[in-house]
């Protein structure tokens, strides 16, 4: 491994959108996450917390609920009043429902999954059936007189729980009707708020209702009696957000200063079997407002306006002490957002509705290892090219030779032709493109720029010829088995001879683009796919996977399968190692090379994201 000269760039202005929402299913141990653009992320926790799947935002889609129910059914709910389905193979929304209630604040899943309710801004709570192909509308619950803010189920099914502003309904849901109502204090450290707004409740099987609310206390009532048990002030500000674990046995919630709050279940004393909830654990990974919070069975899950997906192991639950223990933060999507024309030196950033077009920086200065040089030539901003109508894109990609721009939404695809001309650029779109082309999850160039490859999330993958002057399409290779499989990643050999293509399992199909045909399918790995790559002159495929294969020790033979060029050359394949392992660049969100000699990083530091952030509440320092 020689020495590289390094353009490390930083002026990729990204800020990922606030986390709204998390919904944990213990059945497929995933979490799913939605953002305040609308974003939905499916992560797989058993693979090492991937981002398997994602659903592109929508400007009219801003999501306030999400849950699973029957299982592996995924539904968000939001102010446009809308219930939305998700299609996890074809990556798409299965459908959307009018509520008629007004924006619907909240929603959750009946415990056999076969029931959803909403809780709507006209005070109604209403309940639909999950049937096999959609949900249906049964009936209306008792409407209360403020919106329903908060609910949850009792663990039986028989009764729930809802939060609005200054007081908790219980309902029987076999009549829709209420049984119990629970006035909330609007008292704050002796000073009265104008309301109280109940941000979450919690059900419990003894009957017990959790509330956390604006003026900054978690309380426990009897649904029984409706009187209040105990009551814990533990913040100046909001308490926003509750998750229960299955046991029962602790429970977490999330407040505005950006503390999460753990709670158990412990005995009064030693030989007691009296027990009762102590606050145990406070954390502060957090900078902002924490929105939503998870419980799975060995981690507390949060997230909120700093756009952290923040996963804290609960230590007496993880059996082993290794890296599956170590808190981990989840800043960046785990996709594609930087493509590169190796050949005009230009880096493409996408953003939620447009893109940007740079060309590097250049030095004539030179240096020893590790020096950082002067640029002769700033970076150039080329081109702004912003999108039209409400949808997110889901991903672009500029050609090796600078000389096409393609990205998609979620129900158009765009093709641009691009024209140097000295310090000009133009640009002109390809119209009347093949109705098929309606939408992507990839696109890919070859490497000679002559192909474009795009991958639909019905599984099928196109084959486009380029020229100055014409589009055609040559071919289109069809899911396999009958089945609908988005894929999310490809590959393409330097020569243009064969694409890889790897789906949302742990599958990579390898084509044959001379004879356009299928050629084989790697065998599947119990991991998902995070990368592919088919290296030069050898045309081998590289896979990495999620679980992190470790890197051969320093002590292994790796052959090169080359001839050495010279006796130097022998000497260095027998004293060095082929793996090096650099920590200097990071948060690294791209990096390639451009040339034998030359690599581009980008970096995106945490700091100048936060500092683009509105600000937090400010907390009194002691003395200050």
């Amino acid at each position: 491994m020689g020495e590289f000269k390094v353009h490390r760039v930083r002026f990729f202005n990204y800020v990922p959108s606030g986390i709204r929402c998390v919904a944990y299913n213990n059945q497929s141990n995933r979490l799913a996450v939605s953002r305040t653009d609308g974003t939905v992320e499916i992560y797989n926790l058993s693979a090492n917390y991937f981002q398997e799947k994602f659903f592109p935002g929508h400007e009219s889609r801003g999501t306030e609920a999400l849950c699973w129910a029957e299982g592996q059914r995924l539904f968000s709910a939001g102010l446009n009043g809308e219930i939305l389905e998700y299609d996890l193979q074809a990556l798409n929304i299965k459908y959307t429902l009018d509520a008629f209630g007004g924006p619907i604040w909240s929603m959750t899943a009946s415990p056999s999954g076969s029931q959803l309710l909403v809780g709507c801004e006209d005070g109604s709570v209403k309940l639909f059936e999950v049937t096999p192909d959609k949900i249906q509308f049964a009936r209306n619950f008792d409407r209360q007189k403020s919106r329903i803010l908060s609910l949850s189920w009792h663990p039986a099914g028989t009764h729930v729980a809802a939060g609005s502003i200054d007081y908790i309904s219980v309902f029987d849901v076999k009549s829709g009707s209420i049984t119990r109502k629970m006035v909330l204090d609007r008292q704050h450290l002796g000073v009265t708020k104008s309301r109280c707004i109940v941000w979450g409740v919690a059900f419990l099987s003894d009957g017990t209702v959790i509330s956390v609310d604006s003026v900054g206390k978690v309380q426990l009532w009897d649904s029984a009696t409706g009187t209040l048990v105990k009551s814990h002030l533990i913040a100046n500000a909001d308490v926003q957000s509750i998750a229960v674990a299955d046991q029962e046995d602790s429970f977490v919630v999330g407040t505005a200063e950006g503390t999460v709050f753990h709670f158990q279940l412990v005995s009064v004393t030693s030989n007691s079997s009296e027990k009762q909830w102590v606050r145990t654990k406070p954390f502060q990974h957090h900078t902002h407002d924490v929105r939503t919070v998870a419980h799975s069975p060995t981690a507390l899950i949060s997230g909120g306006t700093d756009t952290h997906l923040v996963i804290r192991p609960l230590m007496e639950k993880v059996e082993v002490k290794n890296y599956d223990a170590a808190l981990r933060k989840i800043t960046f999507p785990h996709r594609r957002l930087i493509s590169c024309s190796k050949r005009r030196q230009l880096l493409l950033f996408q953003f939620a509705h447009h893109l940007e077009l740079w060309r590097l920086g250049s030095t004539a200065a030179t240096g020893k290892n590790g020096d950082t040089l002067p640029l002769s030539k700033n970076a150039d901003h080329l081109l702004h090219l912003k999108t039209k109508g409400p949808e997110n894109i889901i991903c672009s990609c500029v050609s090796p030779c600078g000389s096409w721009i393609a990205y998609s939404t979620a129900s158009r695809f765009f093709l641009y032709r691009l024209k140097y001309e000295r310090d000009n650029i133009s640009l002109q779109r390809v119209s009347k493109l093949p109705a098929f082309l309606r939408s992507a999850l990839h696109i890919l160039f070859s490497e000679d720029s002559t192909k474009l490859f795009v991958a639909s999330n019905q599984g099928s993958l196109h084959v486009i010829h380029l020229s100055e002057g014409s589009f055609k399409h040559l071919h289109t290779f069809q899911p396999q088995s009958g089945t609908v499989e988005a894929m999310c990643l490809l590959a393409v050999s330097p020569d243009g001879n064969w694409l890889a293509a790897s789906g949302t399992s742990a599958g990579v199909h390898i084509y044959d683009l001379h004879h356009l045909k299928l050629h084989c399918t790697v065998p599947a790995y119990n991991f998902p796919v995070t990368a592919l790559a088919i290296a030069p002159n050898t045309n081998n495929l590289v896979i990495a996977h999620s679980d992190q294969q470790p890197l051969p020790n320093d002590k292994t033979v790796l052959y090169n399968p080359l001839p050495p060029k010279n006796e130097s050359d022998v000497f260095l394949r027998r004293t060095t190692h082929g793996f090096k392992m650099s920590k200097i660049y990071k948060p690294l969100l791209f990096m390639d090379l451009l040339d034998e000699r030359t690599l581009v990083a980008v970096e995106r530091p945490l700091d100048d994201i936060i500092a683009q952030l509105p600000p937090p509440i400010k907390k009194k320092k002691f003395g200050t």
